[in-house]
């Protein structure tokens, strides 16, 4: 059984690996801010937990129309996914300056967030139509509320923090300065393993035929 991460993501690569699962990866042509716009422009503001399914949608979507076309013996699933943090009203993306980035976690520090996890399954069978199966995962996250701001400049020094939804990670540096995650604790790496065991269950797969690296 084939997979393909509709991903460049180290960090959902990482996850699957120690899974047991070493997935081919294909990066997905999706212009997400477009996309959001555009929907948001016909339907109104997008909440978190449609934002990420909607982008989850639509990379796993164009990942498997190109295999479909480039090859169709292809036999497996695509594994499309995508993420943001929300605290308060207010919903945090990746960062991606180091003042933005130390801003952010000055705000965090001592505060429970909600973090969004996207994940969309697409079933690709040679001869037959593909099967789709969704799903939003969310995982609550509490930080220390005693990170000094000297934490802060060293961790956003590292350069981690800049390109992650939210400014952080849980399972690499800044996992130091997590108190308490309430939920599945991979969501908050970048997908939900449990969800994704049961999205692939949905489309006639069982979990361990995906197992390749055991």
């Amino acid at each position: 059984m084939r997979v393909c991460l509709a991903s460049t993501s180290p960090a959902r690569l990482m996850l699957l690996r120690q899974a047991g699962i070493e997935p081919e990866t294909m990066s997905p042509l999706v212009d997400e801010e477009a996309v959001i716009a555009e929907v948001e422009a016909a339907s109104g503001r997008l909440d978190p937990d449609a934002h990420v399914l909607l982008l989850a949608e639509r990379k796993a979507e164009d990942v498997a129309a190109r295999l479909a076309a480039d090859d169709p013996g292809f036999d497996g699933i695509v594994i499309g996914g995508d993420s943001m943090f929300a605290l308060g009203d207010e919903i945090l993306g990746k960062p991606l300056l180091p003042d933005v980035a130390v801003a952010r976690w000055t705000d965090m520090r001592g505060r429970t967030g909600v973090l969004h996890s996207g994940h969309s399954v697409i079933r690709l069978t040679p001869g037959a139509a593909p099967t789709r199966a969704h799903a939003v995962a969310a995982a609550s996250v509490s930080f220390a509320a005693d990170v000094t701001d000297d934490e802060i400049a060293a961790y956003v020094a590292t350069g981690e923090p800049l390109q992650v939804a939210g400014a952080f990670t849980v399972d690499s540096l800044g996992g130091a300065f997590i108190e308490r995650v309430e939920g599945d604790p991979s969501t908050v790496v970048g997908m939900s393993l449990s969800t994704l065991r049961r999205l692939v269950r949905e489309l006639g797969v069982d979990w361990p035929a995906l197992w390749n690296r055991i």
